[in-house]
């Protein structure tokens, strides 16, 4: 249900977005005054959920470990796994970020016949996200031509780059079809899984379906259902420069891929793709586990009063030796 409930509202979004590319009373709206709202929406959420992040106390040093950490100078450390340097954090968060090494190391666990629990590779889901987020990154760069005037050599770069094989009229980009078999993949891990099935909520589905939406319109849009591009950066430009306009050459599938495009960038500070910035400011990735050379005191414990084992000691020494148990002082 979650997943049926999710389809139905992206295609309900993609069919309003493509009314309003039809009636002409409603381009203004979902040309200009949407996306701005969007955008506007979507800088004010980032910002409010990175400041209340940064906010937050962390007293100590939490960061999570899989390997040794530094002590004996004849124990070897583990500088990436358990970093006790801020050039080991760096190593460390570098290969996150890019490479999303921790989900590598991710493990499946599975009850066969016996009953026994076997545990294995997780490959399969880290190769997904890998592909999904390059590509996603790839394309939004790309995408930038349409911003930009004159357009930089770097984003000519990546564009030739990313359609080196020249397959077909026009030239296939090869991020296209990372990125629609990647979340196609994700989407179908969710609904053929059973265990992943079963604690996947309604904004999981909405999210994956919300990009799907974007990047099938997306890829009609260059080798489908053709539009004039040149209209379509005429918009962007606009957009950019604070001067909307909407030219008539645009088509309602361009809208369709707009509207689902704002949709996301209002949605993205109040969900779980907010973990782009999280990752940045998690203190388990982002400190280093320097406890034993450094010593950590909360600055926000308020003064109590204390009991020292010398004076616990002192108070009841007679009672102690009467006893018979042992004292730390004579």
């Amino acid at each position: 249900m979650n997943a049926l409930g999710s389809l139905v509202l992206v295609s309900a979004l993609a069919g309003l977005g493509f009314a309003g590319g039809q009636v002409a009373g409603l381009r203004p709206l979902f040309g200009m005054i949407i996306p701005y709202a969007a955008f506007l929406t979507f800088l004010l959420g980032v910002s409010y959920r990175i400041l209340v992040w940064m906010r937050s106390p962390v007293p100590f040093r939490i960061p999570t470990t899989c390997g040794q950490q530094k002590s004996l100078p004849w124990i070897t450390p583990s500088r990436l796994e358990n970093p006790s340097s801020t050039l080991g954090v760096i190593g460390r968060m570098a290969l996150e970020i890019g490479l999303f090494r921790s989900l590598f190391r991710n493990t499946r666990a599975e009850l066969r016949e016996g009953p026994r629990l076997a545990y294995g590779e997780a490959g399969l889901l880290w190769l997904g996200a890998l592909l999904f987020h390059w590509s996603f990154l790839f394309i939004v760069l790309r995408h930038l031509r349409f911003f930009l005037e004159p357009v930089p050599g770097v984003v000519n770069a990546l564009a030739g780059l990313d359609n080196f094989f020249q397959i077909g009229a026009p030239s296939l980009y090869v991020t296209d079809v990372l990125l629609a078999g990647a979340l196609g993949y994700l989407l179908l891990r969710r609904l053929v899984n059973p265990q992943v099935r079963y604690i996947s909520l309604f904004a999981d589905y909405f999210a994956l379906f919300l990009l799907l939406g974007i990047a099938v319109s997306g890829i009609l849009m260059r080798y489908v259902v053709r539009i004039d591009t040149v209209a379509a950066k005429h918009l962007a430009l606009g957009l950019v420069t604070f001067s909307p306009v909407v030219p008539e050459e645009v088509g309602p599938l361009f809208f369709v891929h707009l509207f689902l495009l704002s949709v996301l960038a209002a949605y993205f500070p109040f969900s779980k793709l907010m973990h782009m910035g999280g990752a940045f400011l998690s203190p388990t990735r982002n400190l280093a586990n320097n406890s034993r050379m450094k010593r950590h005191v909360n600055p926000w414990n308020y003064g109590v009063p204390v009991h020292t084992y010398e004076e616990w000691e002192d108070e009841f020494r007679d009672k102690i030796k009467a006893a018979g148990l042992p004292l730390e002082k004579e």
